[in-house]
């Protein structure tokens, strides 16, 4: 029973607070749509994939032993890519006003599994841009890595490509209205029920009964004051039609 009575409660709250719920929510969803659409840069991805490996002598076939040194290096390769030894000619080649440790943050240089495919991925506001670092990075390591670690087998494997309507990776603003949705209903349901306790008013027999303790004898009725109005005129026309015919 106790049970039953609660939910009606929490029921009851929603209810009567659905018009506040329901507007926080919209105002969350509104905004969260205004700030994704209106105020945040889109920002693209571009990314190409290399294939590195020990060079090997004419006929000689790859051992157990080399797979596991290139992929032992592979961690290796990725700090090389992002170091500044491979950045700043990146900058110099393509005339980037951005400092080395700038172009460092729009850099993600991952292995594709337990692999020997390196994964060169790049974000920027531009998508030309974003494509050209990407194939820059890789012409730079692929160029300058015989020198840094005397590695002459880099391919490329895919190179980073432009699409006729590149699609940003952020923002989403799909994801964000959603999450927009759910964290402003639960902001919502939350201050509808922090109003609902912090209401110490009497509003019906019940609230009298839980607060006092006391049960409720009797009610008075709420009273038409329009309508009473009305009839009172009603009933003063009445008499002085009935006075004036009782005179003449």
């Amino acid at each position: 029973m106790e049970e039953t009575i609660s939910l009606k409660e929490i029921f009851d709250t929603l209810k009567k607070r659905v018009a506040l719920i329901i507007s926080i929510t919209l105002a969350a969803v509104a905004i969260s749509a205004i700030v994704s659409y209106f105020l945040l840069t889109p920002t693209y991805q571009s990314s190409t994939q290399l294939l590195v490996n020990q060079s090997v002598e004419e006929g000689q076939t790859y051992t157990q032993g080399d797979v596991r040194t290139n992929l032992e290096l592979i961690n290796t390769y990725n700090v090389i890519i992002t170091s500044p030894r491979i950045l700043e000619p990146v900058v110099d080649e393509l005339q980037l006003t951005r400092s080395v440790g700038d172009l460092r943050d729009q850099i993600n240089v991952g292995s594709q599994g337990d692999s020997q495919v390196v994964s060169i991925s790049v974000e920027d506001t531009d998508p030309a841009m974003a494509v050209n670092i990407a194939n820059t990075i890789a012409m730079v390591f692929q160029r300058d890595i015989v020198d840094i670690m005397n590695v002459d087998n880099v391919s490329i494997l895919s190179a980073a490509e432009l699409g006729e309507n590149p699609s940003p990776v952020s923002p989403n603003p799909t994801l964000n209205m959603a999450i927009a949705f759910v964290v402003g209903l639960m902001a919502a349901v939350g201050l509808a029920f922090l109003l609902e306790f912090l209401d110490n008013t009497v509003k019906t027999e019940d609230d009298i009964e839980k607060k006092l303790g006391i049960p409720v004898l009797g009610m008075i009725a709420t009273m038409d004051t329009s309508n009473t109005e009305v009839k009172n005129v009603s009933h003063n026309r009445r008499n002085k039609n009935g006075s004036e015919k009782f005179g003449a």
